[in-house]
């Protein structure tokens, strides 16, 4: 006897489809629940089984070895239609098993029972069932453990969906991010290259550096699924890719920077740092527009990250950043934020500066 439709069937199919479940493969976590509930219970079979428009499909199952069977030999359809917990003492003394294929074959399901998979909505999209080919019954401690386990099939289901809602969401906002950035980055070009003073034009330069480390920051952030840390080596390696973008063609830019786990608080602060170094390297080292700048570093060993930058440049005296000192006052700022302490280093050619702060 097949089972009539649910009388919410449309909704209870939208709600089945909205988990992205059906036809997935199998999972530890649902083959360790039908491995309980067939210990628990004393069955030979148990299942997560999901009611599909034209089939039954089983998400786990012990002791059947099959995915998924057609509604025309479902128990679990007729179970979908009654209270939340079904049991069928005996297949054959039920009428709507009478004509069951599976249930009259050699060995045939004589014993079933059934708790639903219930939605937060009440609608019932198939069962976590035990099944026996000998006439039986169970307790009560089993019937409520059934019962327990298919509410933590439902908490499994619930949390995957959330999941990946939630990554919908952050695809979403990742472009939005982007787009953002893209558009005030272009515009703030726009204004550097009209008729203001050199002035602002080098403020205006500092803004898109600080534009472009945030970007690589979200970019990263976004690769690694970070929330609130990121892989200080991999930024790194993003941020100075961006900036050889804007080397001359006789300048190389190079980096070499050990992975350390830091905010991304901490990790924007360090890239101001490089940006401003780079950027002054670029502006005042190579008036032949020939040389190389280097970004290097990793944890100390004693608990504090040390960053290397250094140019083969025409070098500059010790106390200098660039006119007018913008470079130096925010160089200092960053390394007050995280902490830490940038100095410059006596080198025989060029520039170089270590900035060190504590992990």
């Amino acid at each position: 006897m097949i089972a009539d439709p649910h009388p919410l069937q449309s909704e209870r199919l939208d709600a089945l489809n909205s988990y992205d479940v059906l036809d997935s493969a199998r999972e530890k976590d649902f083959d360790d629940v039908v491995q309980l509930a067939s210990v628990l219970c004393g069955t030979p079979i148990s299942v997560v089984n999901l009611i599909d428009a034209d089939r039954q499909w089983f998400k786990a199952e012990v002791g059947l070895g099959v995915r998924e069977t057609p509604l025309e030999t479902s128990i679990c359809s007729h179970a979908i239609l009654e209270d939340s917990f079904v049991e069928i003492p005996d297949t054959l003394a039920d009428i709507r098993m009478r004509d069951n294929a599976l249930c009259l074959g050699d060995p045939g399901l004589r014993f079933y029972a059934g708790a639903q998979l219930i939605t937060e909505e009440g609608l019932p999209i198939g069962t976590l069932c035990v099944l026996d080919y000998a006439p039986r019954q169970l307790t009560e401690t089993q019937r409520q453990a059934l019962t327990v386990l298919a509410r933590q099939v439902m908490k499994q289901l619930e949390l995957r969906r959330a999941l990946k809602q939630a990554e919908v969401l952050r695809h979403e906002v990742d472009h939005r991010v982007k787009n953002s950035l893209q558009s005030v980055a272009s515009l703030t070009r726009l204004q550097a290259r009209s008729g203001v003073s050199d002035e602002v034009k080098r403020a205006l330069e500092v803004v898109i550096q600080r534009i472009e480390s945030v970007a690589a920051l979200h970019d990263q952030m976004y690769r690694t699924n970070a929330s609130d840390r990121v892989d200080l080596g991999e930024y790194m390696t993003n941020v100075v890719g961006s900036l050889a973008s804007i080397c001359p063609d006789g300048v190389s830019l190079d980096v070499d920077v050990a992975g350390a786990m830091v905010t991304s608080k901490r990790a924007a602060a360090v890239a101001v740092v490089v940006n401003e170094f780079v950027q002054n390297a670029l502006d005042h080292a190579f008036p032949e527009g020939q040389g190389a700048i280097r970004v290097s570093g990793g944890p100390d060993g004693q608990g504090a990250f040390a960053l290397r930058m250094e140019d083969d440049g025409v070098g500059f005296p010790l106390n200098h950043s660039r006119p007018g000192g913008l470079g130096l006052a925010v160089i200092d700022a960053s390394a007050d934020q995280l902490g830490g302490q940038y100095e410059r280093e006596e080198v025989e050619r060029g520039t170089a500066a270590v900035l060190r702060f504590a992990l």
